[in-house]
C-alpha cells in the first residue's frame, strides 16, 4: 500500500473479530514502530502485548474508568498493545539539564509518533487499531509490572475490524495552514 493510502483509509477501530493476530504480524508492526523518529534518536517505546484473555478482563473490571468505551473495545481485540516509555531520555542533554522549555514532555511527542507508525504499519498488514488513554495508569502500570524506569502511555487494541468505519470530515485546508 503506497503512504498516501494508508493514511487516508486507516481509521481507529473499536469493535474486532475472533481472529487471531499471529506473533509475526505483531512482531512485524513493532519492528516497523522501531523505525519512527525520537529524540536524538533515544528510541524510547517499549511495547508489551496482552493476549490473555484473563489479563484483558481484570484490566476492563479493575483499570477502565467509568464512561469509556475501551471495556468493550479490549473485550473485542485479540491483543492489547501497552505501550510504555523509558523515562528521562527525551529532552535533556548529556550532563542532565533540559534542551528545551518543553523538559521532559517531549517524550510525549515520541511515544504518540512511534504509537502512529505502529498503528499504519498494522494498517498496512490488514489489521486495524485505536489508541486509548482513559484507564487507571498508575493502578494498571503496577498491575502489569512495567519496570520502575518506565511509564505506561497508551494502551492499543489491536486485531482484525468487524467494520470499516466511515471517514470521519476533516478540517479544511484554509483552517489548517497559513502562510507568512
Amino acid at each position: 500500500m503506497d503512504t498516501q493510502s494508508c493514511i487516508l483509509t486507516r481509521r481507529s477501530v473499536r469493535r474486532f473479530t475472533a481472529e487471531p493476530v499471529s506473533h509475526q504480524e505483531i512482531e512485524t508492526i513493532i519492528s516497523l514502530a522501531a523505525y519512527a523518529p525520537s529524540w536524538k534518536n533515544t528510541q524510547i517505546s517499549r511495547y508489551l502485548a496482552i493476549e490473555d484473555d484473563q489479563t484483558k478482563a481484570d484490566i476492563i473490571e479493575k483499570f477502565c474508568l467509568p464512561g469509556s468505551n475501551n471495556p468493550a473495545i479490549i473485550h473485542s481485540c485479540p491483543v492489547l498493545i501497552a505501550q510504555t516509555f523509558v523515562k528521562n531520555r527525551c529532552g535533556y542533554e548529556r550532563d542532565g539539564s533540559f534542551t528545551t522549555d518543553r523538559e521532559d514532555g517531549w517524550q510525549y511527542y515520541d511515544c504518540g509518533i512511534a504509537a502512529q507508525t505502529l498503528c499504519l504499519a498494522a494498517h498496512d498488514l490488514g489489521l486495524s487499531t485505536v489508541i486509548m488513554g482513559v484507564f487507571d495508569r498508575a493502578g494498571l502500570q503496577d498491575y502489569l509490572d512495567i519496570p520502575p524506569d518506565q511509564e505506561l502511555m497508551a494502551l492499543i487494541a489491536l486485531g482484525h475490524p468487524a467494520d470499516q468505519p466511515a471517514a470521519p470530515r476533516r478540517k479544511d485546508l484554509e483552517t489548517l495552514l497559513t502562510y507568512r
